[in-house]
């Protein structure tokens, strides 16, 4: 071999060592399509682009249980998103996995499988995103993990979760909350859905609005029943209803007449269910009828969007009637513009010309806003952050907004104000659709 071929071959080798060196320092920016995450959360990758992925992105929800029904569309809204962006965020080739965060033990969002996919979404090097998830108590588990994965830390952008304390302090948050959730001193969660102030609020001005003069507040003394129970006693106080009383109940009991024959002595007119329907909220419907009569009775009651689905009417049964519930956003056909025209499509495609869920719409304003931050950024996970705070929405899905530096949507108008009152018949039938006013909001998150 000549002195030349050595050199030339020396320089190959050189330059085949760097290139090594080089993949195997990894980093989201690294060659070579995703690994999947775990089959025993998440769906298989789905991609139907050119190539392969660049990144991946993962939705988190319950996808068991009685929320089942509203997050399997939230999924597909995700999927209607990508396919019409042809899985791509500008330059970059996007794939998607959906991912469960319920048991069918738990039948609801569970604390261990939110941990165990917060650490493999946080250790899988190409996941740039999450939307998700349903759950607050899940998101604060999710939150700090995601916050310092490598790189910056992963975004994560909600359809859903509307407890205070993840974005913003209150007198009815622990003291150590909002911080605890980013150690990292970055926040890098953001949410297309007003918190519980709003809702609590928006439940004070309707109890003012039929009547309520003395107000019983019960609570599963989980984060997003005990959040909302307290935003909204803090409103009601505002508004000048009484409080007779605040209490938590036990998630397991077999019945709850007890506890209602207690609630009966205070004289109260009104019951708040400050829970999810997963939480025996059931029992707790059919004991209340049973003890203090029809809900549309002498003692109304009144419960937050954790039972507005239709697995509360399912679950209940003839209880159910006459119970009001709230829900961010406004009904499916109060929608226009762009909005109409994508649940148009949606439900052509994907519920057989069936009726839509608003949270499909949810899901839908959160892909987006994490496809076009993607699209903007260089492609690290830090940038990508920095895009979703930068986010202007302009006439979208939900209105026109963009996100303050908590996270929460900022100079809001549309359905990302609105939110919906529905008495229970055979379904949900809307009877308001509001927006809170902002004193009452202020009050409710203890300001």
């Amino acid at each position: 071999m000549s002195l030349k071929t050595k050199s030339l071959t020396l320089v190959g080798l050189l330059i085949a060592l760097v290139a090594l060196i080089a993949a195997g320092c990894g980093g989201s920016d690294g060659g070579g399509a995703p690994e999947a995450l775990p089959s025993s959360s998440c769906q298989a990758i789905e991609y139907e682009g050119d190539g392969d992925p660049d990144y991946l992105i993962v939705s988190d929800l319950p996808l068991q249980g009685a929320s089942r029904t509203q997050t399997v569309q939230m999924v597909d809204a995700i999927r209607s998103v990508l396919k019409q962006a042809e899985f791509k965020a500008g330059d970059y080739n996007i794939g998607f996995q959906s991912c469960d965060d319920a048991t069918a033990q738990a039948g609801k969002w569970d604390s261990g499988k939110c941990s165990q996919n917060a650490n493999a979404y946080a250790a899988n090097d190409k996941l740039i995103g999450v939307i998700g998830t349903f759950n607050s108590g899940c998101a604060a588990i999710i939150i700090p993990v995601l916050n310092q994965a490598p790189e910056g830390g992963i975004v994560m952008v909600s359809p859903a979760n509307t407890l205070v304390c993840l974005t913003q302090a209150s007198l009815a948050c622990d003291k150590t909350e909002p911080d605890k959730y980013y150690p990292s001193g970055t926040r890098t969660f953001a949410r297309v859905v007003p918190h519980d102030a709003y809702q609590g609020a928006v439940q004070a001005q309707f109890m003012q609005s039929i009547g309520i003069k003395k107000l019983f507040i019960l609570n599963d003394k989980e984060p997003y029943g005990l959040g909302v129970a307290t935003n909204v006693r803090n409103a009601a106080e505002s508004l000048g209803i009484e409080i007779a009383g605040f209490d938590a109940f036990d998630p397991k009991a077999s019945s709850y007449e007890a506890l209602y024959k207690k609630i009966e002595t205070t004289g109260a007119d009104a019951v708040f269910l400050g829970a999810l329907i997963d939480e025996n909220g059931a029992q707790l419907i059919k004991d209340k009828v049973a003890v203090l009569g029809p809900n549309d009775g002498a003692v109304k009651l009144l419960t937050p969007d954790g039972f507005f689905l239709q697995g509360t009417i399912d679950g209940a049964g003839p209880a159910s009637a006459g119970m009001y519930a709230s829900v961010a956003g406004q009904p499916i056909d109060k929608f226009v513009g762009v909005a109409k025209e994508f649940a148009d499509s949606f439900s052509t495609e994907y519920r057989d010309g069936g009726v839509v869920d608003p949270y499909a719409i949810y899901g839908a304003q959160s892909a987006l806003v994490l496809l076009d931050a993607i699209a903007a950024s260089d492609g690290s996970r830090g940038d990508v952050i920095a895009k979703v705070f930068a986010t202007t929405v302009q006439d979208g899905l939900l209105g026109s907004f963009n996100f303050n530096e908590n996270g929460d949507p900022a100079k809001a108008s549309g359905a990302v104000v609105a939110f919906t009152i529905a008495k229970a018949a055979d379904t949900f039938e809307t009877v308001a659709v509001l927006s809170p006013n902002p004193e009452t909001v202020a009050a409710a998150g203890g300001k």
